[in-house]
């Protein structure tokens, strides 16, 4: 068959995540613009940066044009500049994610933006800019394929299971048969509450993009790590001392809730511990009903004895530190937001507790560059820091006074604007409603007395004119704007518009975050007070030095793949070209050496708004059969399909597209293809039936004395039953041999 040369093909451009102020991968956004006439529809795959650093310049110019978001996790790592791109830089496409990210997603917003306003003035989006940034979600199940639409028409999408946090997804994108796999952050280890990725299922995909950010490190087993970690905390809490866990909002902290709760089961403690943040409750409230997403073992306790793992009898939960303060003292663990140690309750509490030598700050996460908690986990550690305290306090006395003679003004200007804007409509529907044959047109002979009449008239009425009031030039008196509110009618009555009595949609689950959430009457007022905005308030800030004395551990329970697991991992899959994103210069680097080595020969690790092209080998085109094609061609049924051999060239029809035409010359001749799969089982029991002694034997079939038939796999490919597969006849060319030959190739479609 002829082919013509290729016009495009998808391709792929990213920017890495690695950057000055720390590795924080956000939103991955691919994008596909109208194709020109040779110009390749691509993927593009964006990073964008906590709402903390974010880059604009790198994505004000990307996020008008994007047309899909695709969230991965539902940490502020992957989501945190998603209500701030929507608000301020144009992003309106559509948002994809699965249940659980968009739940705990969304309260992980709301706890950072409450947890930031209450040290700072956070002006970057509100509350109402994160709901209106949520409800833009498409929440897909795991395996399930959404076909986008518009300038994304051909293209699947199709999230599977990362491991990591809650919910966290592995992308798959597909378009004209080749596969792009965007997986970052992802866990091949099975965990209390979550299964290992599915990472490895995919064969050979065309573009794997993945991060190098846990390449240098290795990871001791499990069951060593957890034992580490009780261990340091019950050492703690048996001198009398307390125990800091500076913790995500609804991410990882599931996993440590769970350790520590059936740890605690087990023993019969009675230390106490507490999860502190804004969300908490709704948080637990959320993951005991998301089951189904978690490991197999919880699913299954949960369905042979109703058992939920997150019904918590040993974890309190909290919503202000009011409560931890009125706790009586004595030993204790907090987990609390947030783990950066930048603000939050973990920043308040670690103040208080740093200079108790009994006291332990347990980091399960590294700190991102820059913020108290990586400076913390430096080696050796501080023995001093900086830290500023900030709290929220009303206005009062002359404060007050000038806040509210401000808004006054505000109001003030912002009403003469609106009045300003109605008059210039007023003027505007005058000028469109008067017709041009209105009885209030003069004729032209009489156009000296009708002028002379107009100015004694405008004389007679000129105080009945407002400021801003222009009668028009046809008008012989000042003229206010009518509106006739007449009513249309039918042979049925009066006609109506159903949407003035339709009553309007709200949408549910919006309003039901908040009700069934901590947003309703369980926060302080503080933070109610932040919601409502009904009361003036400012920052008041004090920097204070205080002596670290307290112990100060990591361990790692990021539930990220280590180096060894994920270069295993790379191998198995073997994509045709390997991108790199979201790393440290060392570790990127490490695994890019390694990976053109043992991989692919085609890895990239881009910079920062740098973009690369990954352009696909392989070319996928969409051609007609003729019916001339057509009527010629002979099918042959195999199974449920009809199938047949087809020699034609391409051509364009009238129209421009491709299509299949019959060849100007005979076709040549072709090598014999045998299409179609058969199972030795029922192959032997078909020599059965004509007479032949089968047997198995060492994993061959013996025909009759001599003939062997064995059936072996192409060691070179991957993927099981995927696999290319040979059938291998040994033995004397006799006339058995040639018998056994025959009935085996009737098995076949030899076209």
């Amino acid at each position: 068959m002829k082919t013509p040369s290729p016009t495009w093909s998808p391709s792929t451009a990213l920017t890495s995540s690695s950057t000055a102020v720390g590795t924080t991968t956000l939103i991955p956004l691919f994008w596909s613009p109208s194709p020109g006439p040779t110009t390749p529809p691509p993927f593009y795959l964006r990073n964008v940066y906590h709402f903390k650093f974010l880059l604009k310049r790198a994505l004000t110019w990307v996020a008008p044009t994007v047309d899909a978001v695709l969230l991965s996790h539902s940490d502020t790592l992957h989501l945190g500049a998603l209500p701030y791109a929507m608000k301020k830089l144009g992003l309106s496409a559509p948002v994809f994610a699965t249940e659980p990210v968009y739940r705990l997603g969304l309260l992980t917003m709301y706890d950072q933006y409450l947890s930031r306003k209450q040290v700072s003035e956070f002006d970057l989006f509100t509350l109402d800019d994160i709901d209106s940034a949520f409800q833009n979600i498409t929440r897909l199940t795991y395996s399930q394929n959404y076909h986008i639409s518009g300038k994304g028409e051909g293209i699947v999408i199709a999230p599977h299971v990362a491991g990591h946090l809650l919910g966290g997804t592995v992308w798959k994108i597909t378009k004209d048969g080749e596969d792009v796999i965007y997986a970052v952050d992802f866990n091949h280890r099975k965990e209390r509450h979550l299964n290992g990725t599915v990472l490895e299922s995919f064969v050979r995909p065309a573009v794997l993009i993945t991060d190098a950010y846990n390449a240098l490190n290795n990871q001791p087993s499990r069951r060593q790590r957890d034992q580490e970690f009780l261990d340091a905390i019950m050492k703690t809490l048996r001198a009398d001392g307390n125990v800091l866990l500076p913790v995500d909002t609804a991410g990882r902290v599931l996993e440590l809730i769970l350790i520590l709760e059936q740890f605690w089961e087990q023993h019969k403690l009675a230390y106490p511990i507490f999860f502190l943040t804004y969300v908490s409750s709704s948080t637990i409230d959320y993951v005991k009903s998301f089951l189904e997403w978690m490991s197999d073992s919880i699913a299954k306790s949960f369905e042979h004895t109703r058992d939920n793992a997150f019904l918590l009898r040993h974890v309190k939960l909290l919503i202000n530190k009011s409560d931890l303060e009125s706790v009586p003292d004595g030993p204790k663990v907090v987990l609390a937001s947030m783990g950066s140690l930048e603000a939050g309750f973990s920043h308040d509490i670690f103040v208080e507790w740093v200079s108790d030598t009994k006291n332990l700050i347990l980091f399960s996460e590294r700190g991102q560059f820059g913020t108290l908690a990586r400076m913390l986990q430096a080696d050796p550690p501080p023995k001093a820091v900086k830290v500023t305290m900030s709290k929220r306090v009303p206005l009062v006395g002359e404060e007050l006074a000038a806040y509210e003679e401000e808004q006054n003004r505000i109001k003030k200007e912002e009403a003469l604007k609106a009045s300003l804007i109605k008059e210039e409509e007023s003027k505007a529907s005058l000028r469109t409603e008067l017709p041009v044959n209105d009885q209030m047109v003069l004729d032209a002979n009489n156009t000296h007395s009708s002028s002379n009449a107009i100015g004694q008239r405008s004389e007679a009425f000129r105080d009945v004119l407002i400021d801003g009031f222009l009668p028009p030039s046809t008008s012989v008196a000042p003229m206010f704007p009518f509106y006739d509110c007449s009513s249309e009618w039918d042979d049925f009555g009066e006609v109506i518009n159903p949407d003035d009595y339709v009553t309007k949609d709200v949408n549910m689950d919006q309003m039901l975050m908040p009700v069934d959430g901590d947003l309703a009457g369980k926060l302080d007022e503080g933070s109610v007070s932040l919601i409502l905005d009904t009361t003036p308030s400012k920052v008041v800030s004090t920097e204070l030095t205080v002596q670290v004395k307290c112990s100060l551990i990591y361990m790692d329970f990021e539930g990220r793949s280590d180096g060894r697991s994920i270069k295993s991992i790379l191998a198995h899959v073997a994509p045709l070209k390997l991108v790199l994103v979201h790393g440290s210069a060392e570790a990127t680097e490490h695994l890019k050496q390694h990976c053109l080595q043992h991989v692919c020969p085609h890895v990239y690790a881009p910079q920062i708004e740098e973009t690369i092209d990954v352009t696909s080998d392989l070319c996928a085109y969409k051609v007609q059969l003729s019916e001339k094609l057509m009527s010629n061609v002979l099918f042959k049924k195999l199974g449920e399909y009809e199938i047949a051999w087809i020699d034609a060239e391409v051509g364009k029809t009238e129209n421009g597209m491709l299509s299949l035409l019959p060849l100007s010359s005979p076709a040549p001749p072709h090598k014999t293809v045998l299409v179609g799969d058969i199972k030795m089982a029922d192959f032997k029991q078909f020599l059965a039936s004509k007479g032949v002694q089968v047997e198995f034997a060492g994993g061959a079939l013996r025909c009759g004395e001599y003939v062997t038939l064995r059936k072996v796999g192409d060691a070179s490919q991957k993927g099981g039953s995927a696999a290319i597969q040979q059938i291998i006849l040994e033995g004397p060319l006799t006339e058995e041999y040639y018998k056994i030959r025959e009935y085996l190739y009737s098995q076949f479609y030899a076209p």
